[in-house]
């Protein structure tokens, strides 16, 4: 069977290296044939597709796409210490310069698990030549990848739209989204000494504000108030995820006379370019590398 390596999955990036010259990810040359003496060839441009435009990471399917390939090629083969095995890629039709990629019954097209995070070298060869290079960045497994972490007003849309700073006392909602979150990890806790105590954030809560823009992540959200007795400064929010292996750390700006009671205006200054709900990695997910979570102390 083959599946059709240039379809609409999201590509995790260019990943083209020329080694004769020629702008990064950008080929010198047109129409050139694979090159002798194991250099790539300028024109053809190797790219790899992951699901859902995640990052990578250590035991994900992966598929690769050629363009830019002479007329009358065959075969390609890709090879990487990354992947579980090799990955071979045929001509989309007859005299195509694009690829699809054959994917046999048995075959096992996906990065190895138990890698270590890092990048790794990726390698297309036709007929023992080297006609194109890449770069695989890859993740290690279970890392989470949060798209947005956002702490704003309450009664606000939570978003890059939200007030630059917050008063003290105020009440808040709390967003986060992961892409990969943990299996089986319903909420988390959010700590931080701007607020009363520490804030359960969850999934299928009603703080949820149902946002498009988090699909297909798993969304947890709570909220809270804000201790009225905070003095004016910048302080750290934490939240610890995927099981105590992960932590994320927000900031926000406490500005303003305190709010009796919560309720009341929740901002001290309005039309600023700066969020407090700052929407992390807009545009896009960002990972957070595995370590041992630890309490993270504010900044002022």
């Amino acid at each position: 069977m083959l599946r059709n390596a240039v379809r609409a999955v999201g590509v995790a990036g260019l990943a083209v290296t020329p080694l004769l010259g020629g702008a990064t990810g950008v080929s010198a040359a047109e129409g050139a044939s694979p090159a002798p003496g194991g250099s790539p060839s300028p024109a053809v441009r190797l790219e790899y597709h992951v699901n859902q435009n995640l990052a990578l990471e250590a035991g994900d399917d992966i598929s690769f796409s050629l363009g830019g390939m002479p007329p009358g090629w065959d075969k390609v083969e890709v090879t990487s210490p990354a992947l579980q095995e090799p990955i071979t890629l045929t001509p989309l039709k007859k005299g195509s310069t694009q690829s699809v990629q054959v994917d046999a019954p048995g075959t096992d097209h996906r990065v190895r698990s138990g890698l270590r995070a890092g990048t790794y070298p990726v390698t297309a060869t036709s007929h023992g030549r080297t006609i194109a290079t890449a770069q695989l960045k890859v993740l290690a497994e279970n890392t989470a990848q949060i798209y947005r972490f956002v702490i704003g007003p309450r009664n606000a849309s939570p978003g890059s739209g939200t007030p630059a700073s917050l008063r003290p006392g105020s009440d808040v909602r709390v967003v986060l989204t992961d892409l990969r979150a943990a299996p089986g990890e319903n909420s988390l806790t959010i700590t931080s000494p701007i607020l009363k105590g520490p804030l359960t954030i969850k999934t299928d809560s009603p703080d949820n504000p149902g946002c498009k823009c988090d699909d297909p992540g798993t969304v947890y959200a709570g909220h809270g108030q804000l201790r009225g007795d905070v003095p004016n400064g910048r302080y750290t929010v934490t939240v610890v995820s995927h099981h105590g292996q992960q932590t994320t750390k927000q900031h926000v700006t406490i500005a303003g006379q305190p709010v009796a009671d919560g309720g009341g205006p929740f901002w001290a200054v309005t039309g600023g370019s700066a969020a407090a709900a700052l929407v992390l990695a807009s545009g896009g997910a960002f990972a957070v590398r595995r370590r041992r979570s630890r309490k993270a102390a504010p900044s002022a």
